[in-house]
């Protein structure tokens, strides 16, 4: 389900935006996504780290058609949990560990570049300072990255686009 979600939603030109802090837990999620779709999609990748209002001018430069923010989220659900949210939804999360909310972030990137921006949440287990990244959070990263790859037209053997689909 996941998967034909993001089908549906990734168009064109794609900036995929990891967003967290590498030393607090699974708010490394997005940091991590990152890294394992480094060499393996056609889209433009960006570890905006705890300050993506840094990186506000380079994401609009690049002027994509779709910006996925990749971001530990409280879902208020399972560890692991993952979801589409859209910039309405982003503002009620109620966990931040990076200075601009993401709800305005998402606004200022929908209106600088006219893209489709919406943000794929993981719900983190912890988040304390030097913990390793929580096994239910390591388990959506992997799945989250093998869906992504499918998607965005990976440099793996066609296979594993067609066996993701009936995981997902």
């Amino acid at each position: 389900m996941l998967m034909e979600e993001l089908k549906a939603r990734i168009k064109g030109k794609t900036m995929l935006v990891g967003i967290g802090n590498a030393m607090r837990g699974d708010d490394a999620a997005g940091p991590r996504l990152i890294a394992a779709l480094e060499g393996k999609v056609e889209a433009a990748l960006l570890d905006a780290g705890e300050m993506p209002e840094a990186y506000l001018g380079r994401i609009c430069q690049a002027a994509p058609e779709t910006i996925v923010l990749l971001d530990a989220a409280n879902l208020g659900a399972a560890p692991g949990a993952v979801a589409i949210l859209d910039s309405a939804e982003l503002g009620s999360l109620g966990l931040s560990t990076h200075q601009m909310p993401l709800e305005l972030l998402a606004r200022y990137l929908r209106e600088q570049t006219g893209a489709n921006v919406f943000a794929l949440g993981v719900q983190p287990r912890q988040l304390d300072f030097f913990a390793a990244v929580s096994p239910e959070v390591e388990e959506t990263i992997s799945l989250v990255t093998k869906i992504l790859i499918a998607i965005l037209h990976s440099k793996t053997a066609p296979e594993t686009a067609a066996v993701l689909q009936g995981n997902s």
